[in-house]
């Protein structure tokens, strides 16, 4: 089966800003015949007793569209951080942001230890602009608190018309007080991939997340900084710093264009579709040529797929700090009217069998941010692994 069909997405520790989403509409098709024939008579009783006693006795009344609804958002979400319900509005909101632009103020956040964190803020966004930080913990949006078994509602809360205000408050690691942020809304166009030569014939690229486009982006990228060079490139750093992830599929096509074989990642679940192994083709587009691979606790989910596949494989050195550790594939399965739920139905597993979740990735190079903000210390050590061909070398004794 085609990785297109398949539709398996590896997202951010629960990022839902849409940019790590494809549709899954063929996921689950032609598998009813698996499904439970009776929901238990007891279990069924309990359901309708819960209901009925909202219904007649809460203190405002609830119409039962409602309380469906909610019925199914809190078992799903209730099975991990990274599982959700969508309704209309949520999965077209999702279908939008897949395509890469959409309203809001550019945060990246996922579930952590009964918090809501954020994961990062996205370049140019109004949030990093106003000096969100990864790792923040969000309290409350326009004084409303959050609430991190429903991250979904949070999301929605975040995104808005452009031009619109919203005001967050959060926490920062080290901080007393509790920090507020005046943000307008704006139009944040996701634009996956930057590139340059950083030296002579020394390529950069970042990845902020991995969307549809960005295999392909990634192949042009290259190829301009060969023409820019005059000729294949000595080196590259490849920066996934506060990339949450993205689109499984992307992912392996990355890291793909890097490796002339081998596999990539694997995953476990408990369905057929939820098994597999995506492998290498021939074609390594550096041809060899050293690589440094910058990341943080930012990078999640697909960047760390391509961080341990290419540490795995010996082809380039990982420098920075630990990764987030969010190791699950998440499936987008349409439903009737517009709807759709977001289940995880497997683990993944770096070439060497290990498991990201809750683990991360470990560097081969540690390097810490310096304390002047203009100066990039990870950077400029990935570099010099790299002019120096150590690559190698730094991998076994870092």
């Amino acid at each position: 089966m085609s990785l297109k069909v398949r539709g398996l997405l590896a997202v951010t520790i629960g990022t839902v800003l849409g940019l790590s989403l494809s549709l899954g509409s063929a996921v689950l098709a032609g598998k009813d015949d698996q499904r439970p024939e009776n929901l238990p008579w007891e279990q069924a009783r309990l359901l309708a007793e819960v209901l009925e006693r909202v219904k007649s006795e809460y203190v405002d009344e609830v119409d039962d569209e409602r309380l469906i609804e909610a019925a199914i958002r809190g078992m799903v979400a209730d099975l991990d951080p990274h599982s959700s319900y969508m309704d209309r509005e949520e999965y077209a909101e999702m279908r939008i942001s897949t395509s890469g632009s959409y309203s809001g103020v550019g945060l990246e956040v996922g579930s952590a230890d009964g918090r809501i964190v954020v994961v990062s803020a996205m370049d140019e966004s109004p949030a990093r602009l106003a000096g969100v930080r990864s790792g923040d913990v969000l309290i409350s949006v326009d004084g409303m608190p959050v609430d991190a078994r429903d991250i979904d509602d949070t999301v929605h809360r975040l995104r808005g018309a452009p031009g619109t205000p919203v005001r967050l408050t959060l926490v920062r690691d080290g901080g007393e007080d509790p920090l507020s942020f005046e943000l307008l809304r704006a139009r944040i166009h996701v634009s996956t991939v930057r590139y340059e030569l950083i030296e002579p014939s020394y390529g950069y690229v970042r990845l902020t997340h991995f969307s549809e486009t960005t295999g392909s982006d990634v192949t042009k990228a290259l190829y301009a900084l060969r023409e820019q060079s005059g000729g294949p490139l000595s080196g590259l750093v490849l920066d996934l710093r506060n990339n949450p992830g993205g689109v499984l599929d992307a992912a392996a096509e990355v890291t793909d264009a890097f490796l002339e074989e081998g596999l990539i990642v694997s995953a476990e679940g408990r369905q057929e579709d939820a098994r597999f192994r995506l492998e290498a083709r021939p074609g390594d587009l550096l041809s060899g040529a050293p690589i440094a691979v910058l990341v943080n606790r930012g990078s999640a989910s697909a960047s760390e797929i391509v961080a341990g596949a290419l540490q795995d494989h010996h082809r380039a050195v990982v420098v920075g700090t630990p990764t987030f550790g969010k190791g699950s594939v998440q499936t987008v399965m349409p439903l009737s009217q517009g709807r759709a739920v977001k289940l995880t139905t497997s683990r993944y597993y770096t070439p060497s069998g290990r498991s990201i979740h809750k683990q991360g990735i470990t560097p081969d190079v540690p390097a810490e941010p310096g304390p002047d903000a203009d100066e990039d210390a990870p950077l400029a050590r990935a570099l010099e692994l790299v002019k120096t061909r150590r690559v190698a070398a730094a991998r076994q004794n870092p």
